[in-house]
């Protein structure tokens, strides 16, 4: 007899439920979220016949937490079912559009007792894949804070201090910089910018870490600094100046994105396909850790380089009915790998003569600036696939070959 299992999970408890082949319920409990809860589930699961030899699959609504991490601890299948298909499911047992917990760990039992064939078990990825996948995504994370405190801390300089703003505009990194952050730490207000001295200037941009052009670049800072300008009444712009100063957390925002750039690039050089994906143009350490943070090291989770490429919502969708046909863009993909991916094709263009050439046939074949790097990204993946399969690095006459360009319409 086949057992399924369903969790319906909270922050305090989970709700189990099992079943068996027929869909009749065979146990139902409500566990704890602690140590003694998991040892209630595992001892459940065991009393129904679960073992190392037929473990007994299990459904639920997320992919993180400490409970799977307790259940992925052998070669139990977990699936991660979406929630808004689990809510479809509860359709199927009633009309009514009654919900509760219990019966929520019910549907997730029936969801892979009936259709686990369509649902998608977790991957075996190994320890290390999984650690790079959090390394680039809390670096990621990073990076989209610092950028959120550095706009907020824009948009209050333009209401008061524009000065600081137009010195930086052309630097990369504007006020995200160390220079840029040191000066407004030391003069938060159009009147202690103007006060400031050259030597003082020159002093900031050295321990900033500037080595060129640091005399020049103080002179042109103090000159704007000093420039005639709209100001806001002396006491306003004081109280301005230190809301200025308490938004530079973002010093905190910037150093934890070059600490989490560090600890991702050690943890993903280490990783085995490092080296295949690092050949390729346009993949650095922190592309290629985003990359394998979120296909994984499993090769067997994507059989084909199509479903790796739907994964990430590269290759189109059809939606077709009677003589309606529309093919287009896929809006529900892994987001973080679809970003990284239109970062790397962006890069490719100028690392390889061939992905320069394909995405330039895009565009001339009509498709706008997005549509062609897409199609680049979509290409490069599947590259990416038969590389990490075939244990092979990438190899521009290969991918892309003399003459090709020439075979294939501009339209696919």
């Amino acid at each position: 007899m086949d057992v399924f299992c369903g969790i319906d999970w909270a922050e305090g408890h989970h709700d189990v439920a099992l079943v068996d082949d027929t869909g009749k319920l065979l146990a139902k409990c409500r566990i704890n979220d602690d140590l003694d809860g998991y040892r209630l589930l595992l001892d459940l699961l065991a009393e129904h016949g679960d073992t190392a030899e037929t473990p007994i699959p299990v459904a639920i609504e997320t992919s993180r937490g400490l409970l799977v991490a307790t259940l992925r601890q052998g070669p139990r299948k977990i699936y991660a079912v979406n929630p808004m298909a689990a809510s479809r499911y509860r359709d199927r047992h009633g009309v009514s559009r009654k919900k509760s917990d219990p019966g929520d760990a019910l549907v997730l039992a029936n969801i892979i007792r009936t259709d686990a064939p369509v649902h998608r078990p977790m991957p075996a990825d190994t320890d290390l894949a999984q650690a790079v996948a959090v390394l680039a995504r809390a670096q990621q994370n990073a990076v989209w804070n610092r950028q959120q405190v550095a706009n907020q801390l824009r948009s209050l300089l333009r209401e008061y201090f524009p000065a600081m703003i137009e010195a930086f505009k052309d630097k990369p990194g504007t006020l995200t910089r160390p220079d840029a952050r040191r000066i407004l730490a030391v003069a938060p207000t159009p009147a202690l910018a103007a006060k400031l001295q050259m030597w003082k200037l020159t002093a900031m941009l050295k321990r900033a870490g500037r080595r060129r052009g640091i005399e020049t670049d103080a002179e042109r800072i103090q000159q704007l600094f000093r420039q005639e300008a709209p100001r806001q009444l002396l006491l306003v712009e004081d109280a301005m100046g230190k809301q200025a100063q308490a938004l530079l957390q973002l010093d905190a925002a910037c150093q934890a994105v070059d600490d989490l750039a560090r600890a991702t690039e050690e943890a993903f050089r280490s990783h085995p396909d490092a080296a295949i994906m690092l050949s390729f143009p346009g993949i650095g350490p922190q592309v290629g850790a985003r990359i394998l943070g979120e296909i994984g090291d499993d090769r067997s989770r994507f059989a084909t380089a199509g479903g790796l490429k739907a994964y990430a919502g590269s290759a189109p969708v059809t939606r077709a009915s009677g003589k309606r046909r529309y093919v287009g863009r896929r809006f529900v993909k892994n987001n973080r790998l679809n970003h990284v991916g239109h970062l790397w094709a962006f890069a490719s263009i100028s690392g390889s003569s061939g992905a320069d050439a394909h995405y330039r046939r895009r565009r001339a074949g009509g498709d706008w600036h997005m549509q062609a790097l897409r199609h680049l990204f979509n290409r490069m993946l599947g590259q990416l696939h038969h590389c990490l399969l075939a244990r092979v690095p990438f190899d521009e006459a290969i991918a892309f070959p003399p003459g090709a360009a020439m075979l294939q319409p501009a339209s696919s």
